[in-house]
């Protein structure tokens, strides 16, 4: 535990000394939130709905910081220690890939929750925007997205032999699911065929999922997307551990 607690307060610094994660991470999900509080306000999702279009994309805003650093940010940073030989160098040390990879997940995760919680006081301090479905269910599906999306970085991290290979991978990811996915441009929005192919996408699945528990929506109809979102943390994961490469 005192390898975890001293490699994580390390990469922790280096990882706050560049502003990427700043800008991505944490301030594009609170300009999204101030751009469709001013474009829609309080208007409600539909005729008949009693949430407001800002109350329905909630979900769907708190993952971007989720999909920025563990499809991106994760990858990109395991693949550079690679090609710079410092994972060799922790080879030789007490070190697993297990434990690299947690204390990635631990940074990447801080700054999702960051992000969360000021897109939630943005939304409501500014916009009026309440949580509509309980908040224990709504945690614990961000969570289980972020853990599955953060295991799809895990993947492409673990495995790329390099840099150059990492980020063709991590853009072929991020970019469609960001835009596609209903994280920037609302899933309800998109015509009938667009909305077949990012239904492909696992982060549209997480935004399902979210969107449910934040507006308290039956249970019965985020079942799928549970279990994708499960079962994509378990196998990414599990394969990221026992294929990852030092060198």
């Amino acid at each position: 535990m005192n390898k975890f607690f001293t490699m994580l307060r390390t990469q922790m610094k280096l990882s706050f000394r560049g502003m990427d994660m700043i800008i991505f991470a944490i301030c594009m999900p609170i300009v999204m939130v101030v751009l469709l509080g001013i474009i829609s306000g309080n208007k409600p999702a539909y005729d008949s709905a009693d949430y407001s279009f800002l109350e329905q994309s909630f979900g769907a805003i708190s993952t971007i910081a989720i999909c920025a650093g563990g499809v991106m940010g994760l990858p990109l940073v395991i693949s550079d220690y690679r090609q710079k030989k410092i994972l060799k160098r922790f080879q030789v040390t007490p070190s697993s890939p297990s434990l690299l990879l947690a204390v990635q997940v631990a940074i990447y995760s801080t700054y999702s929750f960051i992000a969360l919680a000021l897109v939630y006081l943005t939304s409501a301090l500014f916009f009026g925007v309440r949580l509509q479905g309980a908040f224990l269910p709504f945690l614990g599906s961000f969570v289980l997205v972020m853990l599955s999306m953060f295991s799809i970085g895990m993947l492409v991290g673990g495995l790329s032999p390099n840099m150059k290979s990492a980020s063709i991978l991590a853009s072929v990811l991020y970019f469609p699911m960001l835009v596609f996915s209903g994280a920037t441009l609302p899933y309800e929005v998109m015509p009938a065929s667009l909305q077949r192919i990012a239904d492909v996408m696992p982060l549209t699945q997480g935004i399902k999922l979210l969107k449910a528990t934040s507006l308290g929506l039956p249970a019965q109809g985020v079942l799928f997307p549970l279990a994708a979102m499960a079962i994509i943390a378990v196998v990414c994961g599990g394969i990221s551990i026992r294929f990852f490469k030092w060198e």
